[in-house]
């Protein structure tokens, strides 16, 4: 584990930061690309990108300091530990759309463009965890590739299952799938794909992590991975005359 990659003097390079800023730039870069090829115009991107990652950190953030109200241990650093992903999903998908409806970018197809540009910078964000060790790996284990993070930002010299080097993995996985599919589906298609693909990711995961159980025995991370299974499969399973903003869709008669 390496939380701090070099010094610059006085001042200590996190791996977590790095690494959110490379996840950021990637996300953005495959964004404009895929703007760029949906609609002839890839300018709004970096704004988009922006408002995604002030709204994310913000969100992640203040979503984790609700959770843990009273906790003694709650971070208070930006190490890497104190933000939780959908916190951050919420409120940067929030900020993400306002930025859009003032840029004019379509909402279909900017969904279409933020599936992949999601699942690498996510991919990209977990092998910062990986190297700050930051408290969001598994349980403990015995298998051969099971690791202790003694200099972690969240120390632990158990082996444990690396859960940061799963999700990494699979998201560029689910990353690699996107960006095939991506000119045959629909964009709300693509979009609805990435829901159930990540979703199915966080929910299988939990199962060897660390996180507590608050409903039925299910996590709050899988409560919401079942949420957007569940809203991915819709978009999917929709007829495509029935998918908001497509061609084919009949619009309502006025009243």
């Amino acid at each position: 584990m390496r939380p701090v990659l070099f010094h610059l003097g006085p001042v200590a390079i996190q791996s977590w930061g790095v690494m959110a800023i490379l996840a950021t730039a990637s996300g953005g870069l495959v964004l404009r690309s895929e703007l760029r090829r949906q609609t002839g115009d890839g300018t709004a991107a970096f704004a988009l990108t922006l408002a995604a990652a002030i709204g994310g950190l913000v969100g992640g953030r203040i979503y984790y300091l609700v959770e843990h109200l009273g906790h003694e241990h709650a971070s208070t650093s930006l190490s890497g530990t104190g933000f939780t992903w959908y916190g951050g999903f919420i409120v940067g998908a929030g900020a993400v759309l306002l930025v859009a409806r003032r840029r004019g970018v379509p909402i279909r197809e900017l969904l279409g463009a933020m599936a992949p540009a999601l699942a690498l910078a996510y991919a990209i964000a977990r092998i910062g965890c990986q190297l700050a060790g930051d408290g969001t790996y598994g349980t403990v284990s015995d298998l051969p590739w099971a690791m202790s993070y003694p200099h972690g930002v969240d120390p632990t010299t158990q082996r444990v299952h690396p859960t940061p080097i799963y999700e990494t993995l699979a998201s560029l996985l689910i990353f690699a799938v996107l960006w095939r599919l991506r000119k045959r589906l629909d964009p709300l298609r693509i979009f609805g794909l990435y829901l159930l693909l990540s979703g199915s990711e966080r929910f299988l995961v939990e199962f060897v992590r660390r996180n507590e159980h608050v409903l039925l025995g299910l996590t709050q991370p899988q409560i919401f991975g079942l949420v957007f299974v569940l809203l991915g499969s819709l978009l999917l399973m929709l007829p495509a005359r029935m998918l908001p903003g497509s061609p084919g869709r009949v619009a309502p008669a006025p009243r």
